[in-house]
C-alpha cells in the first residue's frame, strides 16, 4: 500500500475544481477540464479531482467493485477521511465504472419530499465523452437546447431519459473521463435525438 499525492496546493486546487464542478452542473452539458490533479488509478484524474473536492468525513461513499482497490480505499481515507458507507441508503456520491447497472442506481438514495437534497451524487468513469447516443438537453442553465453524444452504460441512459423521480428527487450525475467532466443535474431533461 502506498500514499499517492493529493492536490499540490489543496486549498487552491480545490477551490479551482470546486467553481468547475459548479460550473458543469449549472450549465449542463457543459465539458469542463480539472488540469494539474492526481489520478488514483483505477480512478482517472476527474473522478479523483472530484473526491478530493467534495468528499469528507460526512459523506459516505460508494465504490463499484472495479473502482474499489485497496490503494484507492487507502487515500480517500488519508486525503478526505471519506467513510464508505455500509447501506445504500447513507451514500452521498458513489463512483462507478462503465459496468454500472439498473440496480446500482435503484439502490442508491434518490431524496424524499422533505429532503429532497439528500439524493446521491454519481460519478460515472467513461471511456469517452463523445461518440455515443445523441442526447438532446433541456431545463435550467440551458438556454435553449445542448446536444452531447457521451458513451453511456446502456442502464444510465434509460435511467436518464426515464427518470424515474420527479424532480426534485433523483440523482446529479457526473461524467468524467480523463481529466474531463460534464454533468447531468436532476434539474436537466434529456431525450434521445
Amino acid at each position: 500500500m502506498s500514499l499517492l499525492t493529493g492536490f499540490e496546493q489543496p486549498i487552491d486546487q480545490s477551490q479551482h475544481a470546486f467553481r468547475l464542478i459548479l460550473k458543469a452542473l449549472s450549465e449542463p452539458g457543459h465539458r469542463v477540464t480539472l488540469p494539474n490533479g492526481p489520478a488514483w488509478a483505477p480512478l482517472n484524474a476527474a473522478s479523483t479531482a472530484a473526491l478530493l473536492t467534495l468528499a469528507d468525513q460526512e459523506t459516505p461513499l460508494q465504490l463499484c467493485a472495479a473502482l474499489k482497490s485497496e490503494q484507492v480505499l487507502t487515500n480517500i481515507r488519508f486525503h478526505s477521511g471519506a467513510p464508505l458507507a455500509t447501506a445504500a441508503q447513507e451514500v452521498c456520491f458513489a463512483l462507478f465504472d462503465e459496468q454500472l447497472q439498473a440496480a446500482d442506481l435503484q439502490a442508491l438514495p434518490h431524496g424524499t419530499e422533505i429532503s429532497p437534497e439528500c439524493g446521491a451524487t454519481v460519478v460515472v468513469q467513461l471511456a469517452e465523452l463523445e461518440n455515443g447516443a445523441a442526447l438532446r438537453l433541456t431545463g435550467p442553465g440551458i438556454e435553449n437546447h445542448r446536444l452531447i453524444a457521451p458513451r453511456l452504460p446502456p442502464a444510465l441512459l434509460d435511467y436518464l431519459v426515464n427518470r424515474p423521480q420527479r424532480f426534485p428527487l433523483g440523482l446529479d450525475i457526473l461524467l468524467t473521463c480523463g481529466d474531463r467532466l460534464l454533468a447531468i443535474p436532476r434539474t436537466t431533461r434529456v431525450e434521445v435525438c
